[in-house]
């Protein structure tokens, strides 16, 4: 998992490569809709992808990760089906029931049924390389994303120039990307992390939270702001010293978000002094996100070998593959 995570900014390239040179079926007619579905490792950039071009794409994303689609998904709705192996059952079933639908379907994956499902129905495949934990492979879906979103046209152009420059970037910083992830690496051991963020920036905590999961076999949670004010803010009156926050954060969160974080700090280290900002480094709203993503990657590993367990493994999912699979 080390080495995988320090190929990241490589993942990123060879990425660009693949997507780059993918060939698209042009839409019938304008979308009118976008839903991405996918889950785990294979799902959360779907998240991550509609919360940074909000601002620029005119039509709906809708994120799903169930074995279900929407009603409204139809000819005019662009689906999106990532799942990294090419066999996550609720995917195969979503993309299906999209198939169904009438969508206009493109398939992110690096084999399996959903590659076959692709070529037998005559659909858009990007294919990427297997073989390792979807989690470690965001950096090959999350760039393709942002791929067929620009050759759709969803977004401008200026997005693939950014994303670009993501590899560079992380090489840049990866020296201080790491010295800050083992100073939070002992700032979160032993105790309960609780992630927050900006609304606009879920989808990266949520990938914190999920690494923290896989990788060092911990629970924890996140919550984003504002929401969290309008509820779990008054939880904090149960909270206590094992709990440690770590709020991720960008000078270009909304101000009265901003304020709200600064409130926030003050009625939570009231509970635990165990409280961390980090901030997001980056000129634009891709490093920034991936600057983030990296970091608390390399917080994951080192939680897990902190702690002695294997970063690897994920028996209980293969369990629950297998149980399932008898149904």
């Amino acid at each position: 998992m080390e080495s995988l995570i320090k190929n990241f900014p490589n993942q990123l390239r060879e990425a660009w490569q693949i997507g780059n040179a993918a060939t698209l079926q042009p839409a019938k007619s304008p979308f009118r809709n976008v839903l991405i579905t996918g889950l785990g490792g294979s799902g959360i950039g779907g998240t991550i992808i509609a919360e940074i071009t909000q601002s620029h794409v005119s039509v709906p994303v809708t994120v799903n990760k169930d074995y279900f689609v929407p009603k409204f998904v139809g000819p005019d709705t662009l689906v999106i089906a990532s799942s990294y192996s090419g066999n996550t059952e609720e995917t195969l079933q979503a993309v299906q029931q999209a198939s169904d639908q009438g969508a206009h379907i493109v398939c992110i994956t690096s084999g399996g049924t959903l590659q076959a499902f692709a070529k037998e129905k005559g659909y858009d495949a990007i294919v990427i390389p297997g073989g390792n934990p979807p989690r470690s492979c965001l950096g090959y879906s999350l760039t393709q994303l942002f791929i067929i979103f620009a050759k759709h046209k969803l977004i401008p152009e200026s997005f693939l120039t950014d994303l670009q420059s993501v590899p560079d970037f992380l090489d840049q910083h990866l020296p201080a990307i790491q010295a800050e992830a083992k100073d939070l690496t002992e700032f979160l051991y032993g105790k309960i992390p609780v992630i927050y963020a900006a609304a606009g920036s879920e989808g990266v905590a949520v990938r914190f939270r999920q690494q923290v999961n896989e990788n060092a076999k911990m629970l924890c949670w996140h919550h984003v702001l504002p929401e969290m004010n309008h509820n779990e803010l008054v939880g904090w009156a149960g909270g206590n010293e094992q709990m440690a926050v770590v709020v991720f954060r960008n000078k270009t969160d909304y101000k009265r978000t901003q304020r709200r974080m600064e409130v926030g700090k003050e009625i939570i280290t009231r509970m635990t002094p165990h409280y961390r900002e980090v901030f997001s480094v980056g000129e634009t709203p891709l490093t920034r996100a991936f600057h983030l993503i990296h970091l608390g990657d390399w917080v994951s590993l080192y939680l897990g070998q902190k702690k002695g367990v294997d970063v690897t493994e994920v028996k209980v999912i293969d369990h629950l593959k297998s149980a399932l699979a008898a149904l």
